[in-house]
């Protein structure tokens, strides 16, 4: 059985994962020593906040067409199914040293390449008349989010 799913479900996905990612951030703020770290990682989950936003208004923004249903899904199983992909895909439960900021930037680094690597499949399953071009502002903005991680990172060699 194959699944076309429109822009509206991929930006519901895209909230999910964003507040995936500030669980994560604010977890490691938790098992960090050092102000500094703490700041950074909460500063990180401020950043998963904002962009959660950012995705909730474009989703506001869509047109109808983008918002149609593409399958008959009186149950909302394909909700269901995007939300568990999801959860479990990006920012998924790893066994993370998350006492070790350069692990938690590693790790987090590492979801964000499998968020854009996850988006860039999703693009192949909504049609152009249902938003696979805002497809590509979702990946802009976590390949941002990568640039930041990165120059942490780096700071920290």
């Amino acid at each position: 059985m194959s699944y076309e799913f429109n822009a509206e479900e991929i930006f519901m996905m895209a909230a999910q994962i964003e507040r995936n990612g500030a669980k994560f951030y604010r977890e490691a703020a938790e098992n960090v020593s050092g102000p500094e770290n703490k700041e950074l990682l909460l500063g990180l989950a401020g950043m998963e906040d904002e962009h959660e936003k950012t995705f909730q208004i474009m989703r506001s923004q869509l047109t109808e067409k983008e918002k149609e249903a593409t399958v008959f899904d009186p149950a909302g199983e394909a909700v269901q199914y995007l939300k568990a992909l999801a959860d479990t895909r990006v920012f998924f439960e790893k066994e993370i040293e998350l006492s070790s900021m350069k692990e938690i930037l590693k790790a987090a680094i590492a979801a964000e390449k499998d968020s854009i690597a996850f988006y860039l499949g999703m693009k192949d399953v909504v049609s152009e008349n249902r938003g696979k071009q805002k497809i590509e502002a979702i990946i802009k903005e976590e390949m941002h989010h990568i640039r930041i991680l990165s120059k942490e990172l780096v700071a920290f060699k």
